[in-house]
């Protein structure tokens, strides 16, 4: 048995909108047709479903948001006898069904498009998830909920280490080594000043991924089971004990999300 999402704008049952899920003995959730939907489950969706049977429009638009955030749950496109017709590869679903097929074919579906998601998710060694947070040690970039996060490389390898190691506090020195290298001669404060910048990226509702131990250095605080990233908490103090506020720092000539090519004085910064 698994969890279905199935997003929806029509004020209708799942099952009657694909009557075959009321014979499966899958959790079907119904919801608006949002992306902030999928991100807020809980438990995570094992599969989505995106009612298209009235507005393909609306169907293919959501679906293309969804492919851009962090979710990895396979979707499913329902679709009407007419609108099968205007389905094709470049919409990037996984699946189509139509929503007047039987409870065998429905099963089927779901069973091929959970393995394929399974064996896929075994072959991307390089993301770190954590919540609503993603770091892709590849691309060298990091998402939050779908939102690229505008990080430097110092401040992408902060994360990415304390990503690692969920739970684990690391002294500001130890930060230093691991980080920075054994060759960095700077002051513990440069610690203090990334883990600023970083809470300010990561925004108010996702600082407290953070956490600081006081006299000690900082953790990285993974979501609860059953509170999605960005969910918790604001109010979570930085080194100083004042809330951090900084605006994130863009530029052009960039792809959003990864992290952006120093300006001399934003890389003596990092040092």
């Amino acid at each position: 048995m698994g969890n279905v999402l199935l997003l929806t704008s029509a004020r209708e049952t799942s099952a009657d909108i694909v009557p075959a899920l009321s014979l499966l003995p899958h959790s079907v959730r119904v919801a608006p047709p949002t992306a902030d939907q999928v991100a807020a489950a809980r438990p995570a969706p094992d599969a989505v479903l995106i009612d298209a049977r009235r507005d393909l429009v609306q169907a293919r638009r959501l679906l293309r948001t969804l492919r851009s955030g962090p979710s990895l749950a396979p979707v499913i496109v329902i679709v009407s006898e007419g609108g099968w017709a205007a389905t094709s590869a470049d919409w990037g679903a996984d699946d189509f069904l139509l929503y007047t097929a039987g409870p065998a074919e429905v099963e089927a579906r779901l069973r091929l498009v959970l393995g394929r998601t399974a064996q896929t998710s075994t072959e991307r060694p390089n993301e770190i998830r954590s919540g609503g947070l993603v770091v892709n040690e590849a691309t060298y970039s990091a998402r939050i909920n779908g939102r690229g996060l505008d990080l430097t490389f110092k401040e992408f390898e902060l994360l990415k280490f304390l990503a690692q190691h969920p739970g684990r506090v690391f002294t500001r020195a130890q930060l230093l080594q691991e980080v920075w290298g054994y060759d960095y001669f700077g002051g513990t404060r440069t610690v203090d000043v990334h883990v600023r910048r970083l809470r300010a990226k990561l925004g108010a509702d996702n600082e407290e991924l953070i956490g600081t131990v006081r006299n000690v250095g900082y953790r990285f605080v993974p979501p609860r089971d059953g509170q999605a990233a960005g969910a918790g908490p604001a109010g979570h103090s930085g080194p100083d004990g004042t809330r951090a506020h900084q605006a994130p720092v863009t530029g052009p000539g960039r792809p959003h999300g990864a992290p952006r090519t120093d300006t001399p004085a934003a890389a003596r910064a990092d040092h």
